[in-house]
């Protein structure tokens, strides 16, 4: 008989991400994908990849919960969600314990999360209202320069300068681009501009504590930004295993949490 299994599901308004961890909160399976229009479908689609990835089927799911924008239209775990907030606060300190600062940059917003040494959240903010500093700036700027977004992070460390966008708008900065590109201006030069725009507009948004995590989609893939943060603030950052899963594998932990506290583990989904 193979060992239960906790999945998390994190539904975000651009990706949606699922985790599957065992016992011990490990993550063993994870998958992500566009959110798209049908979130149950890429729901599905995420879990069956991530239990394949993991060696399990749906026979040996224990518990699931949910996160994330879409977190209510998911049929198997409706009635099991949790706060974005809640979810990559236990994901991240699962990771790193102790006082830290968590900065997550997702595709739609950015959250700085504060934790207490024993993981308890003493703060957080959120930017909802504006693009500036998340994913769906850079995937603008990728458009206006008509630049492959995964190309981006290689381009921006090639620059031998770096051009600083005056405005923190998506529509004034992609404006400020364009007038760039016009003069002649090296293109590595403006995407190392556009990067330390982002970093610069989420990193205003709090103070920080001594130790930071930084987590999300964007990090993932763009360890620029990471090198940059460090720099910006003076001292390295921490950067969990898999930084686009954070908050699916917090969720998970929750769904291990609430098998634990009860002390049941009935195989019911």
């Amino acid at each position: 008989m193979t060992e239960p299994v906790y999945v998390g599901l994190d539904m975000g308004a651009s990706r949606t991400k699922v985790a599957v961890i065992d016992r011990h909160g490990v993550l063993i399976g994870h998958a992500v994908k566009k959110s798209g229009i049908d979130f149950a479908a890429t729901a599905t689609f995420c879990l069956d990849a991530s239990l394949e990835m993991a060696g399990v089927n749906r026979d040996d799911i224990s518990d699931a919960v949910a996160t994330g924008y879409g977190r209510n239209n998911v049929a198997f775990v409706t009635e099991k969600s949790k706060t974005e907030i809640g979810c990559h606060a236990k994901g991240c300190h699962y990771s790193f314990a102790g006082e830290i600062t968590i900065i997550d940059i997702g595709g739609q917003d950015n959250k700085i999360i504060k934790l207490d040494a024993e993981g308890r959240r003493d703060s957080f903010k959120m930017n909802r209202k504006c693009a500036a500093g998340t994913g769906a700036f850079l995937e603008e700027m990728s458009s206006r320069l008509d630049i492959p977004l995964d190309e981006m992070n290689n381009l921006a460390r090639q620059a031998t300068e770096m051009i600083k966008l005056g405005s923190y708008c998506t529509v004034f900065s992609a404006t400020e681009v364009l007038e760039n590109i016009r003069h002649g201006k090296p293109v590595a030069d403006i995407i190392k501009g556009i990067f330390y725009s982002m970093i610069q507009r989420v990193l205003e948004m709090d103070s920080l504590t001594e130790k930071v995590v930084l987590s999300g989609g964007v990090v993932a893939h763009n360890p620029y930004l990471v090198e940059m943060a460090a720099e910006l603030i003076g001292r390295p950052v921490l950067i969990p295993e898999f930084p686009q899963f954070t908050g699916a594998h917090g969720a998970a932990l929750y769904a291990l949490d609430a098998v634990t506290n009860t002390g049941e583990d009935s195989k019911k989904l």
